[in-house]
């Protein structure tokens, strides 16, 4: 996590502060668009087949949703949709919640982190990034003045 947090203090964060407010965040939900990877603990072989069939729908399934929320917000804030900063705000709340009811239940509830096979890179570097854009879009959101930037 500290490594995601410096990369994106160092570099990510002055790039999209510079930006206007409805294309940086557009770039961040790109980001975010590729959430389908946890439907792969669905996927018979990449994870052990003891690992709960329960917590891999909810992971899978949580991310497809996520992803689709990515996806409608690039799509609301590239046409400038009336809806698009409330869609950024559903977006990024709902993925935030998902991926830390994801984190809490793989770290509480899986005893062996092998169950998760070729799917540890997901909670081990994948969710550490992610966590990060989310606070990195939730910091744009939160920033006063940043309207008369929309361009």
């Amino acid at each position: 996590m500290l490594a995601s947090a410096v990369v994106a203090s160092v570099y990510v964060w002055p790039l999209v502060r510079a930006m206007p407010r409805y294309d940086a965040l557009r770039l961040l939900a790109a980001f975010h668009a590729f959430r389908f990877l946890g439907m792969n603990f669905m996927v018979a072989g990449f994870v052990s087949p003891e690992l709960s069939p329960d917590f891999a729908s909810e992971v899978g399934w949580g991310d497809l949703i996520a992803a689709t929320l990515a996806l409608i917000s690039m799509a609301a804030l590239s046409w400038r949709w009336s809806i698009a900063i409330p869609m950024v705000w559903i977006f990024n709340v709902w993925g935030t919640l998902d991926l830390l009811n994801a984190y809490y239940v793989g770290a509480t509830k899986i005893q062996n982190p092998g169950l998760f096979g070729a799917g540890i890179y997901i909670p081990a570097l994948y969710v550490p990034l992610l966590l990060v854009g989310r606070v990195l879009v939730f910091m744009l959101l939160l920033k006063p003045g940043l309207e008369a930037k929309r361009s």
